[in-house]
């Protein structure tokens, strides 16, 4: 695997670094606080083209390989994880679910607005009593003569209050992950009703809602696939990919701010950066940062090259998911009291990588995927 950047890449990138530093990083405090990103930041995304990567440019999108992808999600979790989310629900499992198995009526509807960002997308899979367990979801749909009827709630879905389509999950079938399909439901649909989850401990900025769908009917057009749970779970595997890429840019941006910080606070007479147990706490940052940098990539070679990666998605995502954590607790103990407040970002980076180890499969669950991709024994069964 060659790891230089094209000429490409790295333009890429800057554009995704100078984008980041001027609208982003001075307005993420405030976001975090009023627990509100601008929207009007949602039509800049697709202006610069970040909500079409991967899309064809037929239906808007910027094209792009997987690993443009990650570059890009790397630089915006730098300066907010909470916008990253938005890009990778609304285009990586929304807009590209549509790209992959949608008709060509379908991919018309909705992908220019999805990938300009005139519209949002969210993936409403996750239920009050389901969220590792998805194969046991209980939103039913209902044939109709026009189409189908949509009753059920979902639950920690992002982008849920913002969102003009909702991916939904629903069973139409049996029980188990064979009786599951994919719905497109239009969000102002009658009986759809979204609700806004406040008090959230870190990824304060966007929207996350509880979601009730009640007598919502769909045309026969509707329906994405038959497959819902394939659907979905080939979704989550590209969606762990990302997840995996924006906790590289998150750890990295609490390196960056404790390594600033240590070479200007002063204690003895002396930058702190220059105490070998400070120097310790940013090696070990800066290893476990590049460490889950290389095996996002991997994944995002793997991709690109239409090989499997499904358990090395589960590996990135395990991995970087919690290195965030980790280094993003390490700065907080290089700025000492100071981290402990959001006048600096690191309190934040801990606080949003929180949250990745849990969302698009528990780091318990990669473990249990990775288990079983070793020994070809389900502990699911």
């Amino acid at each position: 695997m060659d790891l230089t950047l094209s000429d490409e890449h790295r333009q890429l990138r800057e554009l995704a670094r100078r984008f980041t530093d001027e609208r982003i990083v001075p307005h993420a405090t405030r976001w975090d606080r009023d627990e509100a990103i601008d929207r009007e930041l949602v039509p800049a995304l697709g202006e610069v083209g970040f909500l079409g990567l991967g899309i064809d440019e037929r239906y808007g999108g910027s094209g792009g390989d997987n690993l443009a992808y990650c570059l890009v999600l790397e630089e915006i979790a730098r300066g907010d994880s909470a916008v990253r989310g938005i890009i990778s629900v609304s285009l990586g499992l929304v807009a590209k679910s549509i790209a992959r198995h949608g008709t060509e009526e379908q991919k018309q509807r909705w992908l220019p607005g999805l990938t300009t960002g005139t519209q949002l997308g969210c993936f409403a899979l996750t239920e009050p009593g389901t969220g590792s367990d998805a194969g046991s979801l209980v939103t039913k749909a209902t044939r109709t003569d026009d189409g189908y009827r949509i009753n059920g709630r979902k639950v920690f879905i992002t982008n849920g209050t913002w969102a003009d389509v909702a991916l939904v999950f629903a069973r139409t079938g049996g029980p188990g992950p064979k009786g599951i399909s994919a719905f497109l439901v239009p969000t102002d649909s009658k009986g759809f009703t979204a609700t806004e989850i406040k008090g959230k401990l870190g990824m304060r900025g966007q929207a996350t809602a509880e979601i009730t769908l009640d007598d919502v009917d769909v045309p026969e057009d509707a329906l994405l696939s038959t497959e819902g749970f394939k659907l979905a779970m080939g979704s989550l595997d590209k969606g762990r990919m990302s997840v995996a890429a924006g906790c590289v840019g998150a750890a990295r941006g609490a390196l960056e701010a404790a390594l600033e910080y240590a070479k200007q606070r002063e204690q003895f007479g002396k930058p702190i950066a220059g105490f070998q147990l400070v120097q310790e706490l940013l090696a070990d940052m800066a290893v476990e940062t590049d460490a889950a940098r290389l095996l996002t990539w991997r994944v995002a070679d793997l991709a690109d090259r239409g090989e499997p990666f499904r358990t090395e998605a589960s590996m990135a995502k395990l991995f970087a998911s919690e290195a965030a954590v980790k280094v993003a607790n390490n700065a907080i103990q290089v700025f000492g009291g100071y981290g402990y407040i959001d006048e600096y970002p690191v309190g934040k980076y801990l606080r949003d990588a929180r949250v990745t180890t849990l969302y698009e499969g528990t780091s318990q669950i990669q473990k249990l995927l990775i288990g079983r991709a070793l020994t070809g024994i389900n502990a699911f069964a």
